[in-house]
């Protein structure tokens, strides 16, 4: 099968003195993000980002956000050298970040630690989420657990269906999950329907969102919870190979896992940053969900950012294998990052990411997520044009329990 990708050799330019040092003041990255809301949801905005920027700078809080990574999460999660992969394509070392060993199973509890320690700063005590292939749901249902707070996760039914194993465990801690039956069913309708929540429960409810998109100041705080990734990262890297890794490779839906990753190197040139979003059927067929390869700017859920959009501006449906990548649009940064030419964005198929869930599953003896499957799709075309010398890090960001009735379906239709 072709693969669809976009700019693999794109030169990197147009680097300012510091690309971690964004967004401005007005939440903005360049021509995307901001703050794009309703008159009744500023005062909420505005109110968390006061919050936030009180939080950064207690001391209290970030012994608090040290203590739940270490003690609850998990952290750090280790950096793995994927022997036999890389032996198997005869390119680069490949290294894994392991973020699907995370209590939860992903990255998603890394920032929703940081979002429910802040929500009770704040004296929230009902949380809501929305959720696509159920991982931020369950990190959410799992910290309202830990900390005693009513939980609603808004689910479209589509994804239901397709990730019954975390609604279960989701109702096992004890959340609330509703099914949406608007729309497509799917990511972008749970997040509309939780924004219309949060209007109107506004004196209790925390809305906790699950990836680098929406309003400012969530896309910048979501970043800086999960930059944990790209933090110890650099760390592991030093100690194991006693120098910093050559590329990045991760999946991007939103893309928290991603930027988290990301993060950390943007201000390292010598590092390549490959971003992976999923081409469903591929690009051509407009059953994707790339919003970078076949999108264009405009605003959704407060924020603008490259999206799916017809010649009316109206949102396209999205198509992918992966309920957590099935999303019409993207991280305001990443647009920003796409539009300097610092992270390269390319997009792996449904065919391809199943392909490559399989390989690491039967080489590594790891499961992955559909998800990170579609960066590990790229990783194994890229790291087979690099010399042995060429340190690779892949963000495994979710483990595939989820996904393995879903799978088990779609190879039982092939045979």
């Amino acid at each position: 099968m072709a693969t669809d990708r976009v700019g693999l050799n794109r030169p990197l330019g147009g680097i300012n003195a510091s690309l971690r040092s964004m967004p401005d003041d007005q939440g903005s990255f360049g021509r995307f993000g901001g703050r794009f809301v309703a008159e009744t949801l500023m005062p909420l905005v505005l109110e968390l980002e006061e919050a936030y920027n009180a939080a950064k700078a207690d001391p209290t809080y970030h012994a608090e956000m040290t203590s739940g990574l270490k003690h609850y999460v998990g952290r750090p999660s280790p950096l793995y050298f994927a022997e036999r992969l890389t032996e198997h394509l005869g390119g680069a070392r490949i290294y894994l970040k392991r973020d699907e060993l995370n209590h939860t199973g992903s990255h998603k509890v890394n920032n929703v630690l940081g979002q429910i320690l802040l929500a009770r700063r704040m004296g929230k005590t009902r949380i809501i989420a929305e959720t696509g292939a159920g991982q931020h749901g369950v990190a959410t249902a799992t910290l309202c657990a830990r900390f005693g707070l009513e939980c609603i996760v808004y689910m479209g039914a589509v994804d239901v269906a397709r990730q019954a194993p975390n609604v279960f465990r989701m109702q096992m801690l004890g959340a609330t999950v509703v099914p949406v039956e608007s729309g497509t069913k799917t990511l972008k309708d749970a997040m509309n329907e939780a924004l219309r929540d949060w209007v109107t429960n506004v004196a209790t409810t925390f809305y906790c969102i699950g990836t680098v998109a929406g309003p400012h100041p969530y896309p910048a705080m979501v970043r800086d919870f999960q930059s944990i990734i790209g933090k110890e990262t650099r760390e592991q890297m030093q100690e194991a190979e006693g120098r910093l890794p050559d590329s990045l490779i991760a999946c991007i839906g939103g893309g928290s896992n991603a930027m988290g990753l990301f993060h950390p190197f943007l201000d390292d040139a010598s590092v390549e940053i490959y971003g992976v979003e999923a081409a469903g059927h591929g690009i051509l067929s407009g059953l994707h969900a790339a919003s970078i390869a076949g999108g264009r700017p405009g605003v959704l859920h407060g924020n603008r950012t490259f999206l799916l959009m017809d010649d009316d501006g109206q949102i396209k449906d999205a198509h992918s294998i992966s309920a957590g990548l099935d999303y019409p649009g993207i991280g305001p940064e990443h647009s920003w990052l796409h539009d300097v030419g610092r992270v390269t964005y390319l997009s792996a198929t449904d065919e391809e990411a199943l392909e490559a869930f399989q390989l690491i599953s039967r080489l590594e003896g790891i499961i992955p997520a559909l998800e990170p499957a579609h960066a590990i799709a790229r990783a194994c075309e890229i790291a087979a044009m690099k010399s042995a010398s060429h340190l690779m890090v892949v963000n495994l960001c979710g483990r595939g329990d989820k996904d393995i009735p879903q799978v088990s379906d779609m190879l039982s239709n092939r045979s």
